[in-house]
């Protein structure tokens, strides 16, 4: 998602000439990155994103620069299936084959100016990328029809908003947890009743930062079904009136700090003093928050916090992957960004 977002951000900056995005369009059997992955070519012959854990850049780059110089849209498969794996003279070892599609794109295309209007609105799209066509013009990249489909020859994604974070708490370690938050491309607001605490300077890298009463801090926003949040204040007298309004809201994820003890204890005050919490409320507040890796310090903790979140978000189990019997990736072509 960080990704996406970084290449849409840039086409709509840069004017300093066309630059030639890289899709990866489709995969058989096993590769190190999905459908939908994306890497940009500047005109300065940098780049952005990535098609493959750096086995296939190389070769992908060089057909950049002849697609940036003619014009001409290109496809290229790559097969991996070999036991040896020498045809790339890098022994890959993926046993996979994938599909990239090479587009030489003009500055600010109509696409990504969409893309970034959704991003803002909260609004998911549905990206095309027309790699195999009769007719050339319509190669490339476009927002979807209403009624497109995957078919031979297109790839369609649905392209979700940037995740929405909200920490309740902007103590020392809720930092760390910014900052990995950020890394993940997701969006982040830092909530904290103290001005003193609650500052851009503390927070530089927050999509927001909001001081006000502690009662006023939850309800200051709009909560949606694919929202996060995480209540870390340390303050007892601050946690219970936070619980207490997002408890009914309709969060991905909710997540409290602090030993289980003191959780049940909140629970047990909110329903004394008459609020109604459901067995579904209750399932859905992780608490204490953050997987068991034995997380001590600031970084650690918000290692463990921000990892339940992607596998909450993933649906997956937390479990070891050399446990995991299934294949690491979900099988389909449509994509979630």
């Amino acid at each position: 998602m960080k990704e996406l977002q970084a290449i849409v951000y840039n086409l709509l900056e840069s004017a300093s000439g066309p630059s030639v995005l890289a899709t990866l369009v489709a995969v058989e059997g096993s590769s190190y990155r999905r459908p939908g992955a994306r890497l940009l070519v500047l005109p300065d012959g940098s780049r952005i994103g990535s098609i493959s854990g750096g086995c296939l850049e190389e070769d992908v780059l060089a057909r950049a620069r002849r697609v940036a110089g003619n014009g001409i849209p290109d496809t290229v498969i790559y097969d991996t299936t070999s036991e040896n794996d020498l045809v790339w003279g890098v022994g890959l070892g993926c046993h996979g084959v994938v599909r990239v599609f090479l587009e030489r794109l003009s500055p600010r295309p109509a696409w990504a100016q969409q893309l970034a209007d959704n991003f803002a609105a909260r609004r998911p799209t549905r990206l095309a990328v027309t790699h195999e066509n009769s007719d050339p013009a319509q190669l490339g990249t476009s927002i979807a029809d209403p009624a497109t489909a995957n078919g031979a020859g297109t790839f369609v994604q649905t392209v979700a908003p940037p995740t929405m974070l909200h920490i309740f708490g902007a103590g020392d370690d809720a930092q760390p947890l910014v900052r990995l938050a950020k890394e993940l491309g997701w969006v982040v607001t830092v909530n904290d009743p103290r001005p003193a605490h609650g500052t851009h300077e503390r927070f530089p890298t927050a999509d927001a930062v909001i001081t006000g009463p502690v009662e006023e801090l939850a309800a200051a926003h709009v909560f949606d079904c694919d929202s996060l949040a995480v209540v870390m204040t340390h303050h007892y007298v601050h946690d219970v009136p936070l619980l207490r309004e997002l408890l009914p809201q309709p969060l991905a994820y909710l997540g409290l700090l602090g030993p289980r003890k003191r959780a049940e204890k909140i629970l047990a005050d909110l329903t004394a003093a008459g609020i109604d919490i459901t067995p579904e409320q209750r399932a859905r507040l992780h608490a204490p928050v953050g997987l068991d890796i034995g997380a001590d310090g600031p970084e650690q903790v918000a290692l463990a916090i921000v990892a339940e979140i992607q596998a909450s978000l993933a649906g997956r189990s937390s479990r070891p992957l050399r446990e995991r019997l299934e294949p690491i990736h979900r099988s389909g072509s449509d994509g979630i960004a």
